[in-house]
């Protein structure tokens, strides 16, 4: 991103917009093309507004890092935008803001992402830039080590959250040495050991056309966009090998009890087990059953009873993150030290009985009704839709699937719920980890092991 942010103008437009977004994204038109190095290129033109926005996905997310080398996907998406053999840091970002321009590159957990937005009548400048940010970085020594030790501070930082050290841990324990076995930012300790040496060995692997996904989105004419992208991303040659896809992470009987000591008034909690992948055919069926659940804020079953009626959580959700690997399903509350026992016995009686009780006609018909309502606002700016066409390509869902969500969602039954809620939920087996005032929270759940209590604890594999 250019330091001074976006001028005024692109702000206006950002926010007219918003106007269009509803209305437009169940007609949403895309252009697939493949380029000769093997990209694949999305377009949806939308003329309404002189603005475009593109977004470059590469297989280069966190689930790429090497063995000890958690943070490196992160570190390098991160320095890339530092400059070019040509330009300076700051030169590049003194360009970017006389257009009114932004322009970014970061990693997330399945790929990396390199974005620009810019006003039409600036595309082809500002898209030459972000081709020589992705073909030409400068990867410079004394650049990378600054972004280092901002993300090595940004680290520490995160280390006072407690809700962030539940969630790291949890993700440690569940994974273990699986592809997501880390959060994308990584750790301190391995962060520390990176070298503008793995950052440049790790941008010239995985920064590659072939395995890559254009989205652009805007005011920009289809046709021209194939030749021009051809010219300007030519260096980048070659395809990332596939990934061997790891197994679904499983957890052994029992409840594998992980606790944290933190002088804190708010016990954070992060319970859960193996997900899914998003291409697995139940997706939706889960969707449906955790909005019911956990997902709905307060129309879910965990808000109603957790928070709402026994008064014991400040806050309580489920979510489960499906991934082109199979992910996690989990719950996080923030409760009182002293409530903590009870707050978990809660939400375990909660997924069981989900698991044994049908859930009403209407609360299936008010989750069904949210899901389909809600999702044209998902869609309701051009960096939303030129995400929402990366994950069609990259999870391919196909390019109706815009069309075809309602009716997936539609089709779901009360049935469904309750076979997604049995064959997904694992309260009799799961991972707890506990950051809190441990004399205070006390934790103890019924299947707790010996060993795996305590600080330091977790599950046995």
């Amino acid at each position: 991103m250019s330091r001074t942010g976006r001028r005024i103008g692109l702000l206006l437009a950002a926010v007219a917009l918003l106007a269009y977004g509803a209305r437009q994204c169940w007609a949403l038109e895309i252009k697939r093309t493949v380029l000769d190095n093997g990209a694949v290129l999305l377009v949806s033109e939308q003329h309404q507004l002189p603005m475009v926005t593109i977004s470059i996905a590469f297989d280069a997310g966190a689930r790429r890092d090497p063995a000890e080398k958690a943070g490196l996907a992160n570190l390098t998406a991160a320095s890339l935008s530092e400059g070019t053999r040509q330009l300076s840091a700051e030169q590049l970002n003194r360009k970017i803001d006389f257009m009114g321009s932004s322009l970014g590159v970061d990693a997330g957990r399945d790929y990396a992402s390199a974005n620009c937005v810019s006003l039409a009548r600036y595309f082809h400048e500002t898209l030459g830039l972000l081709a020589s940010v992705l073909t030409e970085p400068a990867l410079r020594d004394d650049d990378i080590m600054r972004k280092k030790a901002e993300h090595i501070a940004a680290l520490r930082s995160a280390e006072e959250e407690p809700g962030y050290v539940a969630r790291r841990t949890f993700t440690e324990l569940l994974f273990d040495h699986q592809p997501y076995g880390h959060l994308p930012s990584g750790d301190i300790d391995s962060v520390e050991k990176l070298t503008p040496a793995d950052v440049r060995a790790f941008y010239h692997a995985h920064y590659r056309a072939g395995s890559a996904v254009i989205a652009v989105v805007g005011d920009v004419e289809a046709g021209q966009l194939h030749a021009e992208l051809e010219h300007d991303l030519a260096k980048l040659k070659g395809a990332v090998p596939p990934q061997p896809e790891p197994e679904t992470p499983q957890v052994p009987a029992g409840a594998h009890l992980t606790t944290i000591d933190r002088n804190v008034t708010q016990a954070n909690i992060a319970l859960g087990f193996g997900g899914i992948a998003r291409s697995n055919p139940d997706f939706y069926r889960l969707q449906v059953m955790n909005y019911i659940l956990g997902g709905g804020g307060f129309a879910s079953r965990l808000v109603k009873v957790v928070r709402s009626k026994q008064g014991l959580a400040y806050s309580v959700a489920s979510t489960f993150s499906a991934g082109k690997f199979p992910g996690s399903f989990e719950v996080v509350l923030q409760t009182k030290n002293s409530s903590a026992n009870e707050a978990v016995k809660l939400v375990l009686e909660q997924l069981r009985e989900i698991q044994a009780q049908p859930v009403s006609q209407a609360d299936l018909e008010s989750a069904k009704k949210f899901l389909i309502g809600s999702f044209p606002l998902k869609l309701d700016r051009q960096s939303a839709i030129a995400s929402f066409l990366i994950q069609v390509e990259l999870y391919g869902l196909g390019l109706d699937y815009a069309e075809k969500y309602p009716k997936l969602i539609d089709a779901v039954t009360v049935s469904d719920v309750q076979g997604a809620a049995q064959r997904y939920l694992h309260p009799d087996s799961y991972i707890l980890v506990a950051v809190a005032n441990q004399k205070e929270a006390a934790l103890h759940v019924p299947g707790q092991t010996a060993r795996d209590a305590g600080r330091g604890g977790g599950a046995k594999r």
